[in-house]
């Protein structure tokens, strides 16, 4: 059961406390309790009164849609585990049986602290703004009305109440769908025992309802289970309702697709896709005063441990506070609106190549457009002297302008290759959706290598100038999603070098034809090159560092968890290395152990923007520092499951600004928590004795002012020619 009491957070530890280090053996921490404790962090934005009220309501429906996933694949899989018998330990030396209790454990006081700032911050505060959530006991008469004849309106037709008895089989509820369980009497019949019904919610319907909308004064919501508790009288006549708890039922919505054996790839997944409505259950959330018996009937329904009950104090899946956040206009209590900045070689379409060949250009999204990206598809699209595009899609958004522009690339005669990855999780239909789509316009749409997904950001344009082909790129840290670039942080990076375009053609060479061993000398590339080219930098580092020579590591990551990074950082550190690690979410690596990891120091950014951007940063002996960009996080998966790349930064001017602005304001950024040898997070030393200075806030003034600069350069250019 949630407890409504408010919890401290700056000095909770939420991951697991490190092995402790064992003869030739290094501490690690647990990836599925590190990630809960990148979770936490979510929360405590959520309860921090330093960020705008309404964008706290969207940080606590986050932590609902991130358990969700975890849930839905992590603990999935260690169920799986120890369903079939397998012993196999993580990094830490837990097995999956201890996890899955320890996991159990943490999650219980996480959701606890997520109901407490619910009831006892978030509501109070959007009260005394106007905004009131209310319950069935708090309505009035006028209330009730309004929702009697909104239920009998909008809701009752669209319900079908099902019945559980020997003639009724429970039915199939779909994943994370909304549910009642209801607990019914015959009138007459006093020592019969209670019928069990359930009401599956159609995810049409609203789950948070505005009540009388015309009506002046407060804003005044309610849940849509509450409404429909008030008159679920309707779907029984004949029977009294004894009681009814809202519910929702969490599976394993993991892919099990053995590439070697398939056909049809595309088919085969969308097969699969039907199957994850029936996974296994990993979770059963249900209110919190669910009569025992009845909660007993629905969990040997579905056959689900007692250990995977959650019991709510409020209302189940508080996701759906997503919805309100853009329901409410209260610019006052979010954050404040921005327009990113365009460069102004970038900003006319028309002349993206002639400048591009010029030089280099590197894009900090959100705080630079992500127009350029899409501009430069178009472009390529309707130039004459462009024969070729190759693209690689793993992530889009629904009404995606850069499928668009693909599709219209195709129409106009271009030669348009796009990899789509079909196995981008949660993504899987949207993709196939999109590949479909392109193949009917004559895009050649292939699906990357057997075993591996496609994870790599890159775009290649050839076109045909006066001295020959010259081939144009686009290499990206982040997805093709203008939606998302909006609101994650990455950097991309335009460049005609033919060192690097030629290499960006072998890996799409590699990716569509029969390629097993491609060589790559610039390029980092997973699974053939990127990890021991990583692992020999950071060696690298360490050698100069014994030598007495200036070594230094920076890396950016959203994960950090590969065994053998791992040990070459700790390696590095005991060799003198001075390591900084912005690792956003999960990390295995334990800093600050004398001995061990005393140079290294791990930081994690939340805020406004979620930080997705991948920077490595090694010193090179003091000579020229190397910068390298990518597409992958240090983890098994990126290593050896994914085509990845990384990229050097070439340009002088651009390194300089990753080295001396980019990188410094992350560093200096007194917002960021601290990873301690004991698992916990800790802020900023610096945070109370220096003023808050925080990266994501620097980089959008100074996009800013560089907007107001680039708008004034337009008018005058715009004016001189008038003159």
């Amino acid at each position: 059961m949630a407890d409504p009491t408010p919890r401290k957070r700056t000095t909770r530890t939420t991951a697991t406390r490190p092995a402790k280090a064992k003869k030739g053996k290094y501490p690690y921490f647990n990836r599925e309790l590190s990630w809960l404790a990148f979770n936490r962090r979510v929360l405590d934005l959520a309860a921090s009164p330093t960020q705008p009220l309404l964008e706290r309501l969207k940080f606590l429906s986050i932590v609902s849609s991130n358990l969700d996933e975890f849930f839905e694949i992590r603990v999935a899989g260690l169920v799986q585990q120890v369903d079939s018998g397998v012993i196999e330990v993580g990094l830490d030396g837990l097995g999956p049986k201890e996890q899955l209790r320890r996991i159990h454990s943490i999650t219980g006081s996480l959701v606890s602290d997520q109901y407490a700032c619910w009831h006892n911050q978030l509501v109070p505060e959007m009260k005394k703004e106007g905004i009131v959530f209310k319950t069935r006991d708090e309505l009035t008469v006028g209330e009730k009305r309004w929702l009697r004849k909104y239920f009998e309106q909008e809701v009752y037709p669209v319900l079908t109440p099902m019945a559980i008895d020997p003639a009724h089989p429970f039915p199939q509820l779909v994943n994370k769908s909304l549910n009642l369980l209801v607990s019914l009497k015959e009138p007459n019949a006093r020592r019969q025992p209670a019928k069990m019904a359930i009401i599956p919610v159609p995810r049409i319907l609203p789950r948070v309802v505005r009540i009388d909308p015309a009506e002046k004064g407060p804003q005044t919501y309610i849940f849509l289970s509450d409404v429909i508790k008030l008159y679920y009288d309707q779907l029984f006549p004949g029977f009294k309702v004894q009681g009814a708890w809202a519910f929702r039922i969490t599976r394993n919505s993991d892919l099990y697709i053995d590439e070697e054996e398939v056909e049809n790839l595309l088919k085969q997944i969308e097969e699969e896709l039907h199957k994850l409505r029936k996974g296994d259950p990993v979770r059963l959330e249900i209110e919190h005063e669910v009569d025992d018996d009845m909660l007993h009937h629905l969990t040997k329904a579905i056959d689900l441990p007692s250990e995977f009950v959650v019991r709510i104090d409020g209302p189940i899946n508080l996701l759906r506070l997503m919805s309100v956040y853009g329901m409410i206009e209260r610019p006052d209590l979010k954050d404040a609106p921005f327009q990113p900045n365009t460069p102004a070689e970038l900003a006319v379409p028309a002349k993206l190549f002639q400048n591009i060949r010029q030089e280099d250009f590197l894009l900090h999204h959100p705080y630079d457009s992500f127009n350029p990206v899409v501009d430069f598809l178009r472009e390529a699209g309707r130039d004459p002297q462009v024969f070729a595009i190759k693209q690689t899609l793993y992530r889009t958004s629904g009404d995606s302008p850069i499928i668009e522009a693909l599709k219209q690339a195709s129409e106009n005669g271009k030669q348009v290759t796009a990899l789509v990855e079909l196995k981008a999780r949660f993504d899987e239909a949207n993709n196939i959706q999109w590949a479909r789509e392109l193949e009917e316009v004559g895009v050649h749409v292939v699906y990357g290598l057997v075993g591996l997904k496609t994870h790599c950001k890159c775009c290649l344009v050839v076109r045909r100038e006066a001295d020959g082909l010259r081939r144009y790129v686009h290499l990206g840290t982040g997805n093709y999603n203008p939606k998302t670039a909006r609101l994650y942080t990455d950097l991309s990076l335009f460049t005609a070098r033919e060192e690097i375009t030629s290499e960006v053609a072998d890996l799409f060479n590699t990716l569509t034809g029969f390629s097993r061993s491609p060589h790559f000398k610039n390029l980092m590339v997973a699974p053939f090159n990127l990890h021991s080219r990583m692992q020999a930098l950071i060696k690298r580092e360490a050698r100069n560092a014994k030598a007495g020579k200036p070594a230094r590591i920076v890396a950016k990551t959203n994960s950090l968890i590969e065994k053998e990074t791992i040990d070459n950082l700790y390696a590095a550190s005991q060799a003198g290395v001075k390591i900084e690690l912005i690792v956003r979410g999960i990390c295995g690596l334990v800093p600050g152990v004398k001995g061990l990891s005393d140079n290294i120091t791990v930081r994690s950014i939340l805020g406004r923007y979620l930080e997705h951007s991948r920077i490595y940063y090694f010193e090179n002996a003091g000579g020229s520092p190397e910068v390298y960009l990518g597409s992958a996080d240090w983890m098994p998966r990126n290593f050896f499951r994914r085509i990845e790349c990384v990229f050097p930064v070439a340009d002088p001017e651009l390194k300089q600004e990753i080295t001396d602005k980019i990188l410094p304001a992350f560093l200096k950024d007194t917002t960021a928590t601290f990873l301690q040898p004991n698992g916990a997070y800790r802020p900023s030393p610096s945070a109370k004795t220096e003023p808050v200075f925080s990266a994501q806030s620097i980089f959008m003034q100074e996009a800013d002012d560089q907007r107001h600069r680039n708008e004034t350069i337009l008018r005058e250019n715009d004016q001189n020619q008038l003159d």
